[in-house]
């Protein structure tokens, strides 16, 4: 579990997760090695053979030391510089340099110069340009020496391959480990492409694979998707029995009525036209979204559509804004129904209703306002729930709904993965419905 203070930081990808799982030890490891190798391994050597040319070099000078000149010193310590494999000379002091020099690579560098200018006083300068030659610059009586020895006597050579070798294995077997990895971890991303699309109200073919656990995973999301269709389906062929049924008993109750004087049947009509009414309420939320297959819609297009009819059949509407272009992956008589019901519901409890949309790349959403009494906050949660009545202060006498026009469009948004928000609109002052779906 990941610290608060890191959480913000922290990948939210399952392959960038995986990845980090896999590099971090990696690294860790190689750090550690690396580290270990560097203090004990290379400092203990190089001390070795540095303390090893620091004893020659004292040779070379004890032998110099009875010498005039500078010629008879390089003379009297000749046999010993074959010996050791040294080369010497003298040189001006506007020739010794004023710094070391080495490679940006070398580890060791530092430890052979700290070590010689430790052990032998007279060392001035240490240089070591190249892998072919080590100068060394000492201070005596007679002027400064240059001494030139190879570089292997004082380290061991090319310390830095052992930890090149140890990054390139690392990086082959890390880039092998990710290529299987993400073999693994594909399945778990078509479960949730799968399991994302159904959430929309999308049914995409997907087949269970991966190791036991995914199909598991798998399987169980396979028998829910099919346990869900079926109650769906079996709800709706239910209701639709169920109105289907009760609609002949409710014509044979209309050509009665017809025969029967109308200040009579008024009444008793109009308490059929309300049965009638409610069935297709009822049919109508049986249906849901399930009506109609997703595709890919432009909403402005489809929403102007749906404020044209709502003129046609004498409802003050008007579509205000449209941001964004480019189409969307929705079921059209499913949205339709839903923007048809806010539609109703502002002019039932208002007197004209404004329509507005904004496409983003993440989101969709679409706002119906009134200028009717709105909702009170607190009962907004319990406005979208089925056969919700709310008080006298949404005029509800208004109209001889059961309460599903909202649950309907809340049902509509969560079947595209999107949702139903409620509020005060600011332009009008009644309620503001906002459907929000995610691309």
């Amino acid at each position: 579990m990941s610290l608060p203070l890191l959480k913000p930081y922290v990948p939210r990808s399952l392959y960038a997760r995986a990845a980090i799982i896999l590099i971090l030890p990696v690294v860790v490891v190689l750090l550690v090695v690396a580290v270990a190798f560097l203090q004990r391994h290379l400092e203990d050597v190089t001390t070795q053979m540095t303390r090893t040319v620091s004893r020659e070099i004292k040779l070379v000078m004890s032998e110099m030391k009875d010498a005039e000149t500078q010629e008879e010193a390089i003379a009297l310590a000749g046999s010993e510089l074959d010996a050791l494999q040294m080369k010497a000379r003298f040189l001006n002091p506007g020739e010794v340099p004023p710094a070391a020099t080495r490679r940006w690579y070398d580890f060791t560098a530092p430890m052979v110069v700290a070590n010689l200018t430790r052990l032998v006083p007279e060392v001035q300068v240490v240089s070591i340009p190249d892998s072919r030659n080590t100068m060394v610059y000492l201070e005596t009586d007679l002027g400064f020496l240059e001494l030139t020895l190879d570089p292997r006597r004082l380290s061991p050579a090319a310390p830095h391959q052992l930890i090149v070798t140890m990054v390139f294995f690392a990086v082959l077997m890390t880039s092998i480990s990710f290529l299987y990895m993400r073999n693994q971890l594909r399945p778990i991303t078509r479960l949730a492409d799968a399991a994302q699309a159904f959430g929309r109200g999308r049914v995409v073919p997907y087949s269970p694979g991966g190791a036991i656990e995914v199909r598991a995973a798998g399987n169980a999301f396979l028998d829910m998707r099919a346990r869900i269709e079926r109650q769906i389906e079996q709800r709706t062929l239910m209701l639709s029995g169920v109105s289907h049924d009760l609609r002949t008993p409710l014509t044979r109750l209309k050509l009665g009525l017809s025969m029967l004087p109308e200040e009579e049947a008024a009444p008793l009509l109009q308490d059929v036209n309300e049965m009638q009414e409610l069935l297709d309420t009822f049919l109508e939320f049986s249906r849901g979204a399930s009506e109609g297959t997703p595709e890919a819609v432009d909403p402005a297009e489809l929403l102007q559509q749906i404020v044209e009819d709502a003129r046609r059949a004498g409802r003050e509407v008007a579509l205000t804004q449209c941001e964004g272009n480019g189409k969307v992956m929705l079921r059209p008589t499913a949205i339709r129904r839903a923007v048809e019901n806010l539609i109703g519901n502002a002019v039932r409890y208002g007197t004209r209703a404004e329509i507005s949309m904004a496409l983003t790349p993440r989101t969709l959403r679409i706002r119906v306002e009134d200028d009717g009494p709105g909702i009170p906050p607190e009962q907004r949660n319990e406005a979208v729930k089925p056969f919700a009545r709310l008080d006298p202060a949404r005029n509800q006498n208004r109209g001889s709904g059961v309460g599903l026009g909202l649950a309907i469009v809340a049902d509509v948004a969560r079947a595209h993965g999107g949702a139903l928000r409620l509020g005060k609109s600011e332009q009008l002052g009644g309620l503001r419905a906002d459907i929000v779906i995610a691309r």
